[in-house]
């Protein structure tokens, strides 16, 4: 079983939904965290209720954008900065355009495929040696809609799909250096995105805490085994 305390995991888009849910399970495991927001109050604010909770490990919040390769460089170098090494990182930014592909805009095709897919490139390219240093893991967020198609999704599973391939070759091209690679594809969580407000009504669906226990197991995994690709879903979802 991996070690976790006082290691350091960056999560981009971290100051609500997955991203913080996955933050404050790493912090209970006495892992220091970093998470990013293209808002710097968000991120930071966010933080600030992170450590309300008394941990011993630290959060703090960094401004950057995952669609600027320079954005991401800089981010990584203020989480060295701050806690001197980075061993866990997370692709968890992404966002939704749903359309019929005769409305969907130029623009938000390419929002969508910059933040979800492209942003999770340079968030891999931007961390590389900080990663091999530590022998670390990148991780992911992926969706089920990186497998399953659906009307109205052309941008959304473009990007899933594409990031879901994308993983899983990085794992192959980093294995052999040590470091780890996995992705997690949820099906309905319980969050902001899209505009839903989560309330009573989404109990049925998976839960950002869930989320998070998740990747603790992952990183808690005997170095020897590999959970590549990882599927995750409700239960019981209401009936149709």
């Amino acid at each position: 079983m991996e070690t976790l305390k006082n290691k350091v995991a960056l999560i981009t888009g971290g100051s609500k939904g997955i991203g913080y849910g996955i933050a404050a399970a790493l912090l209970n495991q006495g892992i220091n965290v970093a998470i990013t927001s293209r808002s710097a109050e968000a991120a930071e604010e966010a933080a600030k209720m992170l450590n309300s909770s008394g941990l011993s490990a630290q959060a703090i919040g960094v401004k950057a954008d995952v669609r600027d390769f320079e954005s991401q460089q800089n981010a990584v170098r203020k989480v060295i900065g701050h806690f001197n090494q980075l061993d866990i990182v997370i692709a968890n930014a992404g966002l939704g355009h749903f359309a019929n592909i005769e409305d969907l805009t130029i623009d938000e095709w390419q929002e969508t495929i910059d933040t979800n897919l492209t942003g999770a490139f340079y968030t891999i390219k931007a961390s590389l040696d900080a990663l091999k240093k530590a022998k670390g893991y990148y991780i992911t967020i992926s969706s089920l809609a990186g497998t399953n198609f659906f009307a109205n999704g052309s941008a959304y599973n473009a990007s899933k799909f594409g990031l879901t391939g994308f993983t899983q070759s990085v794992m192959l091209d980093l294995r052999q250096q040590g470091i780890k690679v996995s992705t997690i594809m949820p099906g309905s969580v319980s969050t902001q995105f899209n505009g839903n407000t989560p309330d009573a009504s989404d109990s049925w669906k998976i839960q950002i805490e869930d989320i998070g226990e998740l990747v603790v197991d992952i990183l808690k995994m005997n170095p020897r085994t590999l959970p590549s690709k990882i599927e995750v879903r409700p239960t019981m979802p209401p009936s149709k």
